[in-house]
């Protein structure tokens, strides 16, 4: 392939205040949150060709992943606003950067795969969207790819944990945070989300199975830096099966799952700290998704079996 994912970018959340938000990350997870001005070293994206405020999202590193909360009521681009406002946060997208991205829009052209660009206008012809700097960006589009799937050009302001990132740590991490785990894909339709992920991205199958956790009938996807799982809920009136079927016919992003020291002391953390766990095994735990801006929060004592960086 001419093109190639470099590494994971951020992991999306839309919530109704961004405040609230950067307080359950301090109080929860020891993590500080910087507006999105702060973060791409500079203020305001570089070049911008729309009227755009870089006051509608935080960022907040935690190991290798980035956790981008974005209030829809911010983000207006040339006086539309790009998402619904939103009463409850909730899980919204990946996004990684890629190298060769117009050699990527090719390859999603010729499988007839569309995407969008930050003002949700779609875009199915030989060149790529572009972001508000007319820089290449990629919104895959849900009824095609099962999620809204982010692509787009690493540049040095825009992450400044550097190329290949630096995990960010804290002094004391009251979870004992190695690394994330994987991320969790709700979906009925796995083959459209394998199409994307290992016939496009290559991605690689390294493990299928029940996740007796979630209730899921599960496989596992490394890709760039992590691995993400795609979900099947097998079981009636389980919260999986109930965040499945409240965004089917789409898919939807339901779970971030981290490797930690000791589950004991992070499951005392999470109930010193007001967080409900929802299901228990002997090896991880998953939070209410009530108590924690939508996401159900998962940690865990071990890697998914087969993970390369195991």
């Amino acid at each position: 392939m001419a093109y190639a994912v470099k590494h994971h970018y951020h992991s999306t959340i839309f919530v109704p205040n961004l405040d609230e938000a950067t307080r359950f990350f301090d109080r929860v997870f020891g993590r500080e949150s910087k507006i999105l001005g702060e973060y791409l070293r500079g203020g305001k994206e570089r070049g911008v060709m729309f009227n755009y405020a870089t006051d509608y999202a935080t960022f907040t590193p935690i190991a290798e992943v980035q956790l981008e909360c974005v209030d829809p009521t911010l983000l207006v681009i040339d006086g539309a606003q790009t998402f619904e406002s939103v009463t409850e946060p909730h899980l919204g997208s990946l996004a990684w950067f890629v190298d060769g991205i117009e050699d990527l829009w090719t390859e999603l052209r010729r499988r007839n795969l569309r995407g969008t660009d930050m003002s949700d206008r779609i875009y199915d012809g030989a060149d790529p969207p572009l972001d508000v700097s007319s820089t290449p960006i990629i919104f895959t589009l849900p009824a095609e790819t099962g999620l809204s799937y982010e692509f787009t050009v690493f540049l040095p302001h825009r992450d400044p944990r550097g190329d290949p990132p630096v995990h960010a740590t804290v002094p004391f991490d009251p979870l004992g945070i190695e690394c994330c785990s994987h991320h969790t894909v709700l979906t009925d339709r796995k083959e459209r989300a394998l199409t994307l992920l290992v016939k496009v991205l290559g991605g690689r199958i390294v493990h299928e199975g029940r996740n007796d956790l979630l209730a899921t009938e599960s496989t596992f996807v490394a890709l760039a830096d992590g691995v993400v799982e795609l979900a099947r809920p097998v079981e009636g009136g389980s919260p999986a099966m109930q965040d499945w079927q409240a965004h089917a016919p789409d898919d939807a992003y339901h779970a971030l799952t981290w490797k930690v020291r000791d589950l004991d002391q992070a499951a005392s953390h999470l109930e010193a700290s007001g967080i409900r766990i929802q299901a228990a095994t002997d090896t991880a735990i998953v939070t209410d998704p009530g108590d924690g801006l939508g996401v159900a929060w998962g940690f865990s004592s071990e890697l998914v079996s087969g993970d390369p960086r195991g």
